[in-house]
């Protein structure tokens, strides 16, 4: 009973905290898509500023407020990971690796929720 316990926890911490990190990447994203004036914002992919930011911030804000409530988890995990793929490989890829080690520790948080799930302690086990 107490492994179980202490598995179901993992995940929960595994889950929130990464999810509640990257909400300060994308609260801020989310103001500047709200806000007024122009847009200024990286096309790595190529689908222009406006459609890269919308994605990010869904990527970055609303994905992980589900994240923490685990809900549709593996699911919900899909685009902020492909949103790190982005930052890693196209925004920072000629960056040292220092500056792209925080997208990357995101990126395997994302990956280990989606092979392992959310947890007991989740929307999606009630």
């Amino acid at each position: 009973m107490r492994k179980d316990f202490l598995n179901n926890m993992g995940l929960a911490l595994l889950r929130i905290a990464p999810a509640a990190m990257l909400l300060t990447h994308g609260i801020p994203k989310f103001q500047r898509l709200i806000g007024e004036g122009e847009i200024e914002f990286g096309d790595p992919i190529g689908i222009g500023p406006v459609p890269s930011l919308f994605l990010a911030v869904i990527g970055e804000a609303l994905c992980p407020i589900l994240l923490i409530l685990g809900f549709k988890t593996r699911w919900v995990a899909i685009l902020p990971a492909m949103v790190m793929l982005v930052a890693v490989f196209r925004v920072h890829a000629a960056d040292p690796f220092n500056v792209k080690e925080k997208a990357l520790l995101f990126l395997v948080c994302l990956i280990a929720i989606i092979l392992l799930g959310p947890g007991k302690y989740s929307i999606d086990r009630k």
